[in-house]
């Protein structure tokens, strides 16, 4: 069965921090148009690459990777919260696939997920509990990291085991491109950050509702060309986006961490969410661009893209 595959960005500040109401309407136009995708490939199952925010990893324990057997949506910044429909099942064969390949994987049994998971969910599906899915955890955020390449040898194998299931398969890849939004670090952050980075998994109403506040408060002064934040690269942007159109993959998994940081600010290591989707489309063979969307937006700390595409032998047309 075919597997087919759609990479977005992400923003927590979608409906909170918008930009003007014409770049809305084009971000929206390209989401409807993804989202109508979607609802004509009618998937059966969906495989999400997606970071955490240290909503449900954190340096108590913080994998590389992790698959989720079951899940459970935090509720951060408005979204829906309450439990995935995971397929168990499916989790475990792909993660024990991704093991024979060497790739070396997580299983969560109570997996946490924020809004780098759900929120492209809830755009792209009728509701968050649709379709089952399987959640694929990529750390992009908690240093150290280890190097771009790994991201692309998990979704390779993961790939891999989906060409075995005789399901319609959407692969989703959440995040990047380049942004680099007010995300802490463990190694700059005071002592009480330091706490919550290893231990702060279940904050409080009145604590996510100030952390979420100060995001927005960021963005604002971020929108205005103020703060100590890295500016959105369209250049960059525009080479990840031309180098998995084209399989060339190399152009971005052999670069040393540091690049993606100098490149497209701290958070654009979650290009690897893109990486991975892009690698597990691969392995059905040779893919094609159906659709590409990209705007630079500060309003939402982000480089915003959306992509659609699918293995060149199943005829699947826009």
């Amino acid at each position: 069965m075919p597997v087919v595959l759609c990479a977005t960005s992400h923003s927590p500040l979608i409906g909170l921090h918008d930009p003007e109401p014409a770049v809305r309407a084009e971000v929206d136009e390209a989401l409807g148009a993804a989202r109508a995708f979607v609802e004509a490939f009618d998937p059966e199952l969906v495989v999400v690459f997606a970071p955490d925010h240290y909503n449900g990893f954190l340096y108590d324990v913080m994998p590389s990777f992790c698959i989720g057997a079951a899940a459970f949506s935090v509720g951060d910044y408005g979204l829906p919260a309450g439990p995935l429909t995971v397929d168990r099942d499916a989790a475990h064969a792909i993660a024990g696939t991704v093991l024979a390949a060497g790739v070396d994987v997580a299983i969560s049994e109570d997996m946490r997920v924020d809004h780098g998971c759900v929120q492209p969910l809830t755009l792209l599906l009728p509701s968050l509990t649709a379709v089952p899915v399987v959640p694929v955890f990529i750390n992009c955020v908690a240093e150290p990291l280890g190097p771009a390449v790994r991201a692309r040898l998990l979704g390779a194998a993961v790939g891999a085991a989906l060409t075995g299931m005789d399901r319609r398969v959407l692969v989703l890849g959440s995040g990047g491109l380049s942004h680099d939004p007010p995300v802490p670090r463990l190694k700059e952050a005071p002592p009480e950050v330091v706490e919550r980075l290893k231990h702060g998994r279940n904050p409080t109403r009145e604590q996510r509702a100030l952390r979420e506040s100060s995001t927005v408060a960021a963005a604002r002064e971020f929108a205005h060309g103020r703060g100590a934040f890295r500016p959105l690269n369209p250049v960059w942007d525009a080479l990840v986006l031309r180098s998995l159109a084209t399989a060339d993959f190399a152009a971005l998994d052999q670069r040393g961490n540091d690049w993606f940081v100098e490149e497209g600010g701290h958070s654009a290591h979650e290009v690897r969410t893109w990486i991975a989707a892009y690698a597990a489309l691969a392995a059905q063979g040779p893919y094609e661009v159906l659709s590409s969307y990209y705007r630079a937006i500060p309003e939402w700390f982000a480089g915003f893209a959306t992509t659609t595409a699918v293995p060149q032998a199943t005829g699947i047309a826009a």
